[in-house]
């Protein structure tokens, strides 16, 4: 078949699918019964005429896609912060035994992070203990139980109201009741605890002759995605592994959130390889923003962590990282990025709500 009949045929055969398909869709006709007769008198050349010479087979798909309904219930509009620009501050911290010492650290880098400009200031997982399941209930905390039972907490509190920053404050291994959590705690420009994430995907995993590692052996997996709004916008919080799960990113965004932060400590054989992958499909993917935390590389420790705190902007793009050592970075955020990517790519209304859908069981 030469090219100018192969044209005529493919266009013959787009148009008649396209009638075959309104057909199909008014009086529920089995589709499989349209296609295979149309592909049989497409090979004969047994076409009838067109008799919708303006029907466009984009247009009628277009029709059925039903974006709104790719996330169940609808995903929310993205609301106005108090603020669409500001700088935030990402503290890659070494982490010792010693958690007075940590404590201590974590304060001075937070003020130094606020006399930069931070108006949001970000810490990294684990940061009060070291990472292993052997300390985790040693230096586990009551967060619930007020200051005295929770002195990393207090630390948080004290500071954020103290020079008015928002904390988004890593991870502590939380102890409720009779159970260990890997928890992230949120505190507003007042001291206020306003949210509080328990790492809802445990990092359990194998890799033979590289690393082994079972979060499960201690810790409990949380039961609640965490969004919370803020003086700075509206913040998705994830810790670490939870970052491989896209789902949970997609919720965020359906949820109208700004910001995705992950609190998180990638190891030296999956940091290389995902670290910033993940965090640059976050981004993209959900065209927001995406902000990391690491503690720093020590050599010397039982869980050697990657590093490479980073800002992801909304179109993907690196706005800020470091390497692997101690560093505080400070980076500008503006809010107004977002609008302007999900106009030139606006992935909302070509969403498949006919063929696939996310449910948001909390809100469903």
């Amino acid at each position: 078949m030469n090219i100018a009949r192969r044209t005529i045929f493919n266009t013959r055969l787009l148009n008649s699918y396209s009638i075959s398909l309104s057909k199909f869709q008014s009086n529920k006709t089995p589709l499989h019964s349209y296609s295979s007769s149309i592909f049989n008198r497409a090979i004969s050349g047994n076409l009838p005429p067109l008799k919708h010479k303006n029907s466009s087979f984009s247009t009628i798909m277009s029709s059925s896609f039903k974006p709104e309904q790719a996330r169940v219930p609808p995903a929310l509009q993205l609301p106005t912060p108090p603020i669409t620009k500001y700088k935030i501050g990402l503290c890659q911290l070494s982490v010792t035994s010693d958690k007075s010492r940590n404590i201590a650290h974590a304060k001075k880098a937070i003020e130094d992070a606020a006399q930069k400009g931070a108006k949001l200031v970000v810490l990294p997982e684990i940061w009060n203990s070291p990472y292993s399941n052997d300390s985790f209930p040693e230096y586990a905390e009551d967060i619930d139980a007020g200051s005295n039972a929770s002195p990393s907490t207090a630390m948080l509190s004290e500071v954020s109201r103290a020079l008015k920053v928002t904390i988004v404050g890593g991870s502590i291994p939380e102890h409720a009741g009779d159970r260990l959590y890997n928890t992230c705690c949120v505190f507003d420009t007042d001291g206020k605890l306003i949210a509080k994430h328990r790492k809802i995907h445990l990092f359990d995993i194998d890799i033979p002759g590289k690393i082994t590692f079972k979060e499960s052996q201690t810790l409990t997996a949380g039961e609640t995605p965490t969004v919370v709004d803020t003086e700075v916008g509206r913040i998705g919080i994830g810790i670490c592994y939870d970052i491989r799960f896209q789902e949970l990113a997609i919720l965020y965004a359906a949820r109208g959130a700004h910001l995705l932060c992950y609190p998180g400590a990638f190891n030296m054989t999956t940091g290389p390889l995902h670290w910033e992958l993940l965090q640059r499909a976050r981004a993209v993917d959900n065209q927001l923003y995406v902000a990391t935390c690491s503690p720093a590389r020590d050599a010397g420790a039982g869980y050697v962590a990657w590093g490479h705190s980073t800002l992801v902007g909304p179109f993907g793009e690196i706005l800020a990282t470091t390497e692997h050592g101690e560093e505080i970075i400070i980076a500008d955020i503006d809010y107004s990025s977002i609008e302007l990517r999900r106009t030139n790519l606006p992935l909302e209304k070509q969403r498949r709500g006919d063929l696939y859908q996310l449910v948001d069981v909390q809100r469903s």
